[in-house]
């Protein structure tokens, strides 16, 4: 298939970038990971000193009782707020892969259309026909590959739509039921 070792080096060369390029995507994720983690832990820490704090100072069973309740809420939409952050990082890094691997295929489709170019004009007089039927078959391939990469693309749209309207369905309705909450309260 490579006319000359260069090419077969350049072709190694690529792909061997290519790989490097993955795994700095991956390890960026995994960064943005243990970053979130981190502050995840950070603030919870410190939230929990706090709230140590304000129930040491209750001073009967219906303020526990009140404080209990208090606690709940938020802690699921802070939940809800997490699940988001890591589904953002994680379709970040999905979204990357798909990039570098999009890149690769175009290569080697390149890379074959080359090689079919090659060997026409080194072909033998009669086998225009199996040339052509190669031709055919690369856009066929082609084609196909676009068709369903751009319904693969348009099934993670929807997707992620409906989950950030599912995500903002969920705090809005927290959200009122804060306020409706504090109505009762007062």
């Amino acid at each position: 298939m490579f006319a000359t070792p260069e090419r077969a080096l350049a072709t190694q060369k690529a792909s061997f970038e290519a790989l490097l390029a993955a795994q700095n995507t991956a390890f960026a994720g995994f960064e943005r990971l243990v970053d979130l983690n981190l502050k995840v832990a950070k603030a919870t820490f410190e939230e929990a000193s706090i709230k140590a704090q304000e129930a040491f100072a209750l001073k009967d069973g219906q303020e526990a009782l009140a404080f209990a309740s208090a606690l709940a809420q938020p802690n699921a939409e802070k939940a809800l707020a997490y699940s988001k952050h890591v589904y953002d990082i994680v379709a970040g890094v999905q979204n990357e892969f798909a990039k570098l691997g999009e890149a690769q295929i175009a290569e080697q489709q390149r890379q074959l259309s080359d090689a079919i170019e090659q060997l026409a004009k080194n072909a033998p007089a009669g086998s225009e026909s199996a040339l052509a039927l190669l031709k055919s078959s690369l856009a066929t391939a082609t084609s196909a590959y676009e068709s369903v990469n751009k319904a693969a693309k348009q099934a993670a749209e929807l997707a992620e739509s409906n989950l950030t309207a599912a995500a903002n369905a969920t705090f809005k309705a927290a959200a009122d039921s804060k306020v409706s909450r504090a109505r009762k309260a007062a």
